[in-house]
């Protein structure tokens, strides 16, 4: 059985892929690779095909309709058959001396049969057209190297998150969480990197930096344009989220997934936030009321935590106008400190 599939969700990426594929290939036949080419109208195809030939035993290669990001990483899944999955975007790539120490690590623990069910990996921020990078790392939040469960992590603070790039799920667990991200829509990465959490009892943290990030085209999904332009996309995710668990399950889960899941719900709902209010329109005003309506009507447990005990306290009491301007502001100043944008 392979270690890892890496799902690679593709869309007209026939500029970045090679980087990307080119750099897990050094993980040989501990490997797959599984290029899911969603719907491009470039090369993409004819480039996965051409690997898929070249490397039969660790290449596949998807075609399918466009159907977004979410799309991509669910075909991926549903082909892979490694011990764990990874999701690695067509324009990033990772580290091949991270790789190789983390498939080794793989091996010294499945001759053990001591297999965690999530490893965690830094991943880096670069913003390669000037040179400059941010690591994200956990080495101050959770043991390096060994063992552990929730219940070791410490709490995570501001925009400190668990991002998809520092996450690879055993497959089997990622299965069982029946993780599906939401179709045409992106930020589903906040999805994959919350719903399946609950699911991953045991942890090891490899400190190594692993994921690389590749921050800086214009026409990437983070910058703040297409942030505000995509409101409705973000908002769609936060649905996702809310209607994973109850704030009574949430409340039974070990002291710090516990803690780290009010954490991420609490910084999404921020960046949802800021996605809609960052420009006025009835149509944003009345997708955001019908999100608090929603969480209200759901779990009223979550909504008075949210409206009483949460970053969104204050927002939620500015008129809309200032709302946008302070959580602009806040993206920007994020923005500067680690490199994105």
């Amino acid at each position: 059985m392979k270690l890892i599939s890496f799902g690679i969700p593709s869309y007209n990426s026939q500029d970045y892929l090679h980087k990307c594929v080119d750099s897990i290939l050094v993980g040989g036949d501990d490997v797959e690779i599984i290029i899911v080419n969603d719907g491009s109208t470039d090369n993409t195809s004819k480039i996965g095909h051409e690997y898929a030939e070249k490397y039969p035993n660790i290449v596949k290669i998807i075609d399918k309709p466009n159907g977004g990001h979410g799309s991509g990483v669910n075909a991926g899944l549903k082909a892979a058959t490694g011990l764990y999955y990874k999701v690695v975007d067509s324009d990033d790539w990772v580290d091949e001396g991270a790789l190789k120490k983390i498939l080794q690590t793989i091996k010294e623990h499945q001759a053990a049969n001591t297999l965690p069910d999530l490893y965690i990996a830094n991943f880096v921020y670069e913003k390669v057209y000037i040179n400059e990078r941010h690591v994200s790392s956990y080495e101050k939040k959770m043991p390096v190297e060994k063992f552990t469960t929730w219940e070791k992590v410490k709490s995570f603070h501001g925009a400190h998150m668990l991002l998809m790039h520092a996450l690879m799920y055993k497959r089997e667990k990622l299965l069982d969480s029946n993780t599906v991200l939401p179709e045409h829509t992106f930020y589903v990465d906040n999805v994959f990197a919350y719903k399946p959490l609950p699911y991953m009892k045991s942890i090891y943290y490899i400190n190594e930096d692993f994921y690389r990030y590749f921050i800086g085209r214009p026409d990437q999904s983070v910058t703040i344009n297409n942030m505000v332009k995509r409101y409705d996309q973000q908002i769609r995710c936060m649905y996702c989220l809310v209607d994973s668990y109850y704030w009574d399950e949430i409340k039974k889960m070990p002291k710090g997934l516990k803690k780290y899941m009010w954490h991420a719900l609490n910084a999404i709902m921020m960046n949802t936030l800021m996605f809609a209010c960052a420009a006025d329109a009835p149509e944003r005003r009345q997708a955001i009321k019908d999100l608090w309506k929603h969480i209200k009507e759901r779990d009223i447990k979550l909504y008075r935590r949210y409206k009483w005990r949460s970053f969104s306290t204050l927002v939620n009491w500015m008129p809309w106008k200032m709302r946008g301007k302070v959580l602009v502001w806040g993206y920007n100043v994020l923005c500067k400190i680690i490199k994105l944008g």
